[in-house]
């Protein structure tokens, strides 16, 4: 199958999903789901690409197993996180504020994340044309795989443990990997889109495979990611947060600064 009939196959099956989920909200008044079905969205994008592209096998193999592990993880861990809890402090924020008009808007907001899909398919479509195997760049591609889905979950199982404690209510966690960055898992989130970099060397449209760390930094940095999550925690632990922001990087990993 030609790749590029891929994308629009994909995105009514995003569609058809968002459109699923959207459903869900009215019924529970929560929109987390939105989260969960991205993720799961994204890796079956992936699997989509490795089993009906044209290119080489290789490349193709690194994708589905890259691209589809990852997106299991993610919406795994989003889940369970969910999981008979209440909305997400961003959809309450944005139900409170458009009151009646909350039903379209939300519809239109999971309708968004299914383009959104197709839009991070790029990269997968890079590699599912690629028929060259250059094993050097897929070793390569697969450490770095390896090193940031590995380090977003330990990011993530830190603050879990964090913040299962109730001890720690309205307190801020750093310590382990949150020492070093505001933001660890989004960090390493970003750096996952470049093992699609290396898998896609060779391939004629290899400049898609950029898509994915370029756009996933505009979004982390300046859309959906970092200030939607600071502003939720300075709402929630306030001056100690504040604390935590002058003393610690946003989103790379370095060593803190002195207070």
């Amino acid at each position: 199958m030609n790749p590029y009939w891929l994308l629009l196959w994909l995105w009514v099956f995003c569609a058809v999903v968002m459109s699923a989920g959207w459903l869900w909200q009215q019924r529970t008044r929560n929109a987390t789901l939105v989260d969960v079905l991205w993720s799961a969205c994204l890796g079956i994008g992936a699997l989509m690409f490795a089993v009906f592209g044209d290119g080489a096998l290789w490349p193709r193999i690194a994708l589905g197993l890259a691209g589809g592990l990852w997106g299991l993880r993610l919406a795994l861990h989003l889940g369970v996180r969910a999981h008979g809890k209440p909305e997400d402090g961003r959809y309450l924020a944005m139900r409170e504020r458009w009151q009646d008009a909350a039903p379209f808007r939300f519809f239109l907001v999971y309708q968004l994340q299914a383009l959104i899909v197709v839009l991070f398919a790029l990269p997968f479509l890079a590699v599912a044309k690629n028929d060259a195997t250059r094993p050097v760049w897929l070793a390569i591609g697969a450490v770095i795989w390896l090193v940031s889905v590995g380090g977003e979950a330990i990011a993530d199982r830190q603050l879990h443990r964090f913040r299962t404690n109730p001890y720690h209510a309205g307190k801020t966690f750093r310590r382990g990997l949150w020492r070093y960055s505001r933001h660890p898992n989004y960090f390493f989130e970003w750096l996952h889109w470049f093992a699609c970099v290396c898998f896609a060397v060779g391939s004629p449209v290899w400049w898609l495979a950029w898509v994915g760390p370029v756009v996933m930094y505009l979004f982390l940095r300046y859309l959906s990611g970092v200030p939607w999550t600071e502003m939720q925690a300075l709402r929630s632990r306030g001056n100690d947060y504040r604390d935590y922001q002058r003393t610690t990087p946003m989103l790379f990993p370095w060593f803190p600064r002195q207070p």
